[in-house]
């Protein structure tokens, strides 16, 4: 009954919103505190009925929501919303024990994808692979490592909610071609790959998968030319979005990255001279390779029995636009990101919100893990004590039976317990690192208060999450996130808490000082650096495999339109700003 009662009121405030839409500019306050002098930004009605998600119609912050079609038709159900980075990539080269480096590092980068791992080595110029769903520890053992001997290995970590047979879908790949084999690692996402796709069918390609990835081993299959790395970059000028990748091949290991550098890549050196590539830095720690330089946006590398054989520029030069999400939540805190000490920005964060969104309180704790750091910024900058006022379970598995009679928040209290003795009749502070559907967070306010809290103030250290990342990360439709539709007090009311305040976009951009705006903050603002063509996958190889039909029948999860459609959409949503402003 609870739940429903708060389903009802989201859908009753979504739809008071929407009637305010024609008349007022969207709200966009970052601090809203609950008080007896503050009028509410906009009266919700408690008592009207559930609205059909239909009519969810957010006003058009990201100018491509309205070709988003929403998978979730269950608002009461349990889930973790973070927002997640779909995949990790390793490659390593010139190591007798490349395959148990790999792994090793492929456990690093783990909290970067959890469904599904693979490897693929090189031994006496022939590729072998090993792939499977689940955790690193559960796909490999000691002998399946076995099974994969040689001196140079890529590796992958992927995220996706596909069906059953998503084992098809977990890279690396391997295919064979007229030239020889070739595996492949990626991270990212491509925002042309329906049209690709087309043009490669109508010459007769036949693809297995349901994965963007295919496209760029079809795409070099083609090509004509020579060298191999030449084939990797006439490939690349014809890709648009994301990529990070690791190519290898019975001679090389190639690493390349998109030229707006949007998904991190990092390369180091170990003490024998095996060179390492991974998606971050602490997988170079685990294996001891030291950390050397970035991948540059627009760079490939290749690398075999000489050494670093080519460095060049793989297209024209473009403005970097990272991926600010990195240093927000999907990076691990002991990573270094784009050249920047993830720690260090998001203890900065903390510190902002505790200057710009200070609250009376007794007590600052975090909502572990990815909110500790900003919670230990925001407790030092404020003189309040930090304390474990949540403790996670690293324990709970990927699904878990539900009980027969339903327990409230059931969901959250297996994966979180509150500390009484740190709560009970003290002014709380939770630190989180953002809000996305909004449905946890209200039932860690309840958690909270059910524990004794006699009050809770939210600080969420990132900005308001309003559009949905189509390079590389899974996040829901924008008509799911309720910053997109909620003003800062809706989202307050819906959550219970008695404050909220979300970290200012130009403060996070005066903290990265010259180099803001070389970051991506497109979910932020709905203006995204490479514009969509045709249908675009929104959550990364979640569709299932075992394509019958044309491609035309992937409704779900795809983004329709064309330049020219999205470009209108955009000049239509300018157009209405300015009749509203």
């Amino acid at each position: 009954m609870a739940a429903a009662a708060a389903t009802a009121t989201a859908a009753a405030a979504a739809a008071a919103n929407l009637q305010t839409l024609s008349t007022h500019p969207r709200k966009t306050h970052s601090f809203i505190s609950k008080t007896p002098y503050q009028k509410p930004l906009l009266s919700l009605s408690k008592t009207l009925p559930s609205i059909p998600k239909t009519l969810f119609k957010s006003r058009s912050n990201n100018p491509i929501s309205t070709f988003i079609t929403s998978k979730n038709d269950n608002p009461d159900e349990d889930f973790d919303e973070k927002p997640r980075e779909e995949c990790g990539v390793v490659g390593i080269y010139g190591d007798q024990e490349a395959s148990r480096l790999c792994y090793l590092a492929l456990h690093a980068l783990q909290h970067r994808g959890q469904e599904g791992a693979g490897i693929v080595t090189n031994h006496d110029n022939v590729l072998h692979s090993v792939t499977g769903v689940g955790l690193v520890s559960e796909v490999f053992n000691q002998s399946k490592l076995d099974q994969l001997p040689g001196d140079s290995a890529i590796g992958h970590v992927r995220y996706s909610t596909a069906g059953a047979s998503m084992l098809k879908n977990v890279q690396p790949f391997v295919t064979r071609y007229r030239y020889g084999s070739v595996g492949v690692a990626h991270n990212g996402n491509l925002v042309n790959y329906e049209e690709l796709r087309i043009k490669l069918e109508e010459n007769g390609s036949i693809f297995t998968t349901s994965s963007d990835t295919e496209v760029v081993l079809h795409l070099i299959a083609i090509s004509k030319a020579r060298p191999f790395f030449l084939r990797i970059v006439e490939a690349c000028g014809k890709l648009e979005g994301a990529y990070s990748m690791v190519f290898l091949t019975e001679e090389k290991l190639v690493a390349v990255r998109d030229p707006y550098g949007f998904r991190p890549l990092v390369m180091g050196r170990r003490s024998n001279g095996a060179v390492v590539f991974a998606s971050e830095t602490c997988a170079l720690d685990l294996i001891e390779a030291v950390y050397e330089r970035e991948v540059a946006p627009g760079e490939v590398i290749v690398v075999d029995k000489t050494g670093i054989e080519s460095s060049l520029c793989l297209m024209k030069h473009v403005e970097r636009k990272a991926c600010i999400f990195e240093h927000i939540y999907f990076a691990l805190p002991n990573s270094v990101v784009f050249g920047r000490s993830v720690y260090e920005s998001r203890r900065k964060f903390g510190e902002i919100l505790a200057t710009e969104a200070p609250a009376d309180c007794d007590v600052v704790i975090a909502v572990p893990d990815s909110g500790v750091v900003a919670a230990l910024g925001y407790a030092t900058k404020a003189g309040v004590p930090f304390q474990q006022g949540l403790i996670r379970s690293h324990y709970v598995g990927r699904t878990f039976i539900e009980p027969s009679q339903k327990i409230r928040d059931f969901g959250v209290k297996l994966k979180l317990s509150p500390v009484r003795a740190v709560l009970e009749g003290k002014r709380v502070v939770v630190v989180d690192d953002s809000i996305v559907r909004g449905t946890t967070s209200s039932k860690i306010v309840r958690l909270l208060k059910e524990a004794g809290a006699k009050e809770v103030h939210m600080r969420i250290s990132s900005p308001p999450i309003i559009a949905s990342c189509y390079y590389g990360v899974d996040t829901p439709s924008s008509e799911e996130l309720i910053s997109n539709r909620m003003s800062v007090e809706e989202i307050r009311d819906f959550i219970g808490c008695d404050s909220l305040a979300f970290l200012p976009i130009d403060s996070m951009k005066e903290y990265m000082g010259t180099e803001s705006e070389s970051f991506c903050y497109a979910c932020f603002s709905g203006k995204y650096p490479v514009l969509p063509t045709g249908k675009v996958k929104r959550v990364g190889d979640f569709l299932d495999d075992g394509l019958s039909g044309s491609i035309d029948s992937f409704d779900e999860g795809w983004i329709h339109g064309t330049k020219n459609e999205v470009g209108k959409t955009i000049n239509s949503v300018k157009e209405e700003d300015e009749a509203v402003a």
